[in-house]
């Protein structure tokens, strides 16, 4: 885990305070940036990179899908709908 002392910060990091010290980590190689008072153990999250936000929200669709499949198995209309997506896909797909 990389670690960053800087003093002073201000009020440029949203709700960190005025004149305390903060320790900077981030425990992904800088994909996420959390700020923790000096000494203390409570993190905040301030800075997300645009990469990871990319990893998140894939992340999160591949999960709305598998959700969506497994119910397709007891919803019959489900179950349609989404046969006649896959179908607009492949159609799409094979047409461009």
């Amino acid at each position: 885990m990389k670690s960053l002392i800087i003093r002073n910060v201000g009020e440029t990091m949203g709700q960190l305070k005025e004149g305390v010290s903060y320790v900077y980590e981030s425990p992904d190689g800088g994909e996420t940036i959390y700020a923790r008072e000096f000494g203390g153990t409570e993190r905040h999250l301030i800075s997300i990179s645009l990469n990871r936000r990319q990893q998140d929200k894939e992340l999160a669709d591949r999960q709305l899908w598998d959700d969506i499949r497994k119910q397709s198995e007891t919803n019959e209309a489900l179950k349609t709908a989404l046969e006649h997506c896959i179908l607009l896909y492949y159609i799409g797909k094979n047409g461009s």
